[in-house]
């Protein structure tokens, strides 16, 4: 089956991938990253550290100095060069997925479904149309409460004791709000940030998208069911929830976690 996965050029997203790709080898894969998620620029000196974390640190540091280097010859995840040679193409970054050229790139990838995980854009009438076989995403966050971005915040904010992911498929552009396959949940853990409970979610969540992938593959549509009315769309948070994040004893990032997950990148 040729199948095209919408990510974001993240951590998160590279994490996601890992569990994917190897996964997805008996069929043809096509990858596009989004290099920001919205038009929307971090103001706070809170999302900006979070964006260095997520993103530049990973990105423009640590993975070109891996990529050129022989020394890590088997890490347990890989970088985003490293997936594209075990995909067999090049990882390309798509932006206006919904503006003619940026359709037109998609469209040749001929996807009969597309896998979408923090894809930047919300996608059109038109790139919906596209994969025969629709397309699925992959929230990370439990639908229909926390729609939007920076779910797992919200429900870390709210003082939930569970945390979890949506699988679902996109039925329209409207964000979130789709037909619900299947959702994971996983306790919240005292003293991990909330960058960590991000990552600690895909394990889990990349396995209900895997099934979902199966099942069409032998050509059984999954099961799935409307969302419950009265859902919650949210956005970046604003200062004042991130000082109230701080202040219920929360951090977005800990740095000895991004020693942790770095090192499982070199080997």
């Amino acid at each position: 089956m040729r199948i095209t996965l919408l990510c974001n050029k993240d951590l998160a997203s590279c994490v996601a991938l890992n569990y994917l790709v190897p996964a997805l080898s008996e069929h043809e894969l096509t990858v596009f990253v989004s290099s920001s998620v919205g038009n929307q620029t971090p103001a706070s000196a809170d999302l900006l550290l979070l964006k260095f974390y997520e993103q530049q640190l990973f990105n423009d540091i640590l993975f070109p100095l891996l990529d050129e280097s022989h020394a890590y010859k088997t890490p347990r995840l890989l970088s985003f060069s490293r997936l594209s040679k075990l995909i067999g193409k090049p990882i390309e970054v798509l932006q206006g997925i919904n503006q003619p050229q940026g359709l037109q790139r998609f469209a040749t990838s001929a996807p009969q479904l597309v896998l979408s995980i923090r894809f930047g854009s919300i996608l059109k009438e038109a790139a919906l149309a596209i994969p025969e076989l629709g397309v699925l995403n992959l929230h990370s966050g439990l639908l229909p409460n926390y729609q939007g971005v920076m779910a797992t915040f919200r429900a870390l904010l709210n003082g939930d004791k569970e945390i979890g992911t949506t699988l679902h498929w996109i039925d329209d552009s409207s964000i979130d709000t789709g037909r619900i396959i299947a959702t994971t949940a996983m306790p919240v853990t005292t003293g991990k940030s909330y960058l960590w409970h991000v990552l600690a979610l895909y394990e889990q969540g990349c396995k209900t998208m895997l099934a979902a992938v199966a099942q069409l593959a032998q050509g059984t549509t999954p099961v799935a069911s409307p969302q419950p009315s009265g859902g919650n769309y949210f956005s970046f948070p604003s200062q004042a929830e991130l000082d109230a994040f701080h202040a219920a004893g929360w951090e977005l990032v800990i740095p000895r976690e991004i020693d942790h997950i770095a090192k499982q990148f070199m080997g």
